[in-house]
């Protein structure tokens, strides 16, 4: 019979031991160890494999082929995948609860049209799968007739329905509830989840068939189970939102296949999720009278420009210690912007209260929004308002220069297609632009007091 150990794992990397550590030797982390219990099984385990024998070859010998994607039908999911999924990808998909991971999924599994598709859930029964596919066509459209369901949690009994169905694409929701029948230990669990990534990663390899797991996240936002599960996927997804807001974003923190820069846009409705192909439309909001505080960067993300609506209030500290809040932003680099602001513009910002916030509920990590936020903070302390018809793409330097930013035609055509009547930008980026082009003022700027005045003048 099969000897049963017991093994401790780092929670942190996945690092074995056969005793408990206080510090893990791999990743540094201390008191990280689990105890886990793991069947052993008798003599060796054959491994199967359908891959031919490989050899080592020239790299001049190696022939290569451009690989055709799977469009998914939906234009934002492809736009982060990098064009649509590649054949034999693993693909992780994390995410808050609720937040709509399993909906996502779904939806596009019920939009991919010639594809035969096996959804195996592991939380919800199958019941359950067909009343949120009711819910989400409810205007009777469905495009993929080829949609198998099944409720499963043992990744050999999986296979054997793999073998049965014989998918193109295989979707496992969630991978936290699989379990292999070759480990004791229960389902969510660090050897478990290593263990059935592994054998997902093996089948999508041999087979040629995407797999697209989905993952649970942990209380401080990072995707639970060892962080060697992120190494083995070719693709990892974040699908977060604020609740308060009905819409979601969907990063790529990883992909061996594109660009990790792209975010898509969707908006949570009754029947499913919409795709949002103008950002600026719900990140720019819409009011009648202009308040001071709001500017109007020129952001992008990717290859996408969008346009974001930058607030702030400064107010006298009414309590001893001034208060600095930043929602969206980064605390050390608003921290930054008002000393830059305080020490070259002789603002006294260090005795008040200042309060930032991105609008629409988005974290945004563009230099070039500097500007922006600089501008709001004068605007809000002068109590004069800022025209919404402007905009503004630079980055601020600790010498209270105005530098320049990447791809700013891009941003200047994108503001002239919205309307905007100016776009500050830095004189350096001006140097090399055919203002002839465009149909917007385009107002240049080498130090933060040129921005003010010409607005405040």
């Amino acid at each position: 019979m099969a000897k049963t150990k017991t093994y401790f794992f780092c929670s942190e990397c996945g690092y074995q031991s056969s005793t408990w550590l206080g510090k893990c030797p791999e990743c540094g982390k201390w008191n990280t160890f689990t105890e886990e219990v793991v069947k052993a099984e008798s003599g060796k385990r054959k491994v199967e494999s359908r891959q031919l024998q490989s050899a080592p070859k020239r790299i001049q010998d190696i022939s290569t082929s451009e690989t055709v994607r799977i469009a998914t039908g939906c234009g934002e999911f492809d736009r982060v995948l990098g064009g649509g999924i590649v054949p034999g990808s693993l693909l992780l998909l994390g995410g808050e609860p609720g937040i709509g991971k399993s909906t996502l999924l779904l939806q596009t599994a019920l939009s991919i049209p010639g594809k035969k598709i096996l959804y195996v859930s592991g939380e919800e029964s199958e019941q359950q799968i067909k009343m949120r596919a009711d819910r989400l066509t409810e205007d009777g459209k469905r495009e993929n007739g080829e949609l198998y369901v099944v409720s499963e949690t043992v990744t050999q009994r999986i296979m054997e329905h793999i073998d049965a169905v014989q998918p193109d694409i295989l979707i496992v929701d969630s991978i936290q509830t699989i379990c292999t029948e070759t480990i004791d230990s229960s389902a969510g669990s660090i050897s478990q989840i290593r263990e059935c990534t592994t054998e997902f990663q093996r089948y999508a390899k041999e087979s040629g068939v995407p797999v697209l797991l989905v993952g649970h996240i942990t209380k401080d936002g990072n995707l639970a189970g060892p962080k060697v599960m992120e190494h083995i996927v070719d693709c990892v997804l974040q699908f977060e939102g604020d609740r308060n807001y009905g819409y979601r974003m969907l990063r790529s923190l990883k992909n061996r296949f594109g660009s990790t820069a792209e975010i898509g846009i969707f908006e949570m409705q009754g029947n499913g999720l919409r795709e949002v192909e103008n950002p600026s439309e719900f990140l720019l909001s819409q009011r009648d009278e202009t308040l001071s505080g709001c500017a109007v960067a020129a952001t992008l993300e990717g290859a996408r420009p969008m346009f974001i609506e930058v607030q702030s209030l400064v107010s006298s500290a009414v309590y001893g210690t001034p208060q600095r809040n930043a929602n969206g932003f980064d605390f050390r680099r608003l921290s930054m912007l008002l000393a830059v602001l305080e020490k070259r513009c002789g603002f006294k910002l260090g005795a008040k209260d200042v309060f930032l916030n991105i609008a629409g509920g988005i974290r945004v990590s563009d230099p070039a929004i500097d500007l922006a936020v600089a501008c709001s903070v004068l605007s809000s302390n002068v109590d004069m308002p800022i025209s919404p018809r402007y905009c503004f793409a630079a980055e601020m330097g600790l010498s209270g220069e105005v530098r320049s930013v990447s791809r700013v035609e891009h941003r200047i055509a994108e503001a002239d297609r919205l309307g905007f009547e100016k776009i500050f930008v830095s004189k350096y980026n001006a140097r090399s632009l055919n203002k002839k082009r465009f149909g917007i003022e385009i107002v240049e700027l080498s130090v933060i007091e040129d921005a003010f005045r010409a607005l405040f003048a």
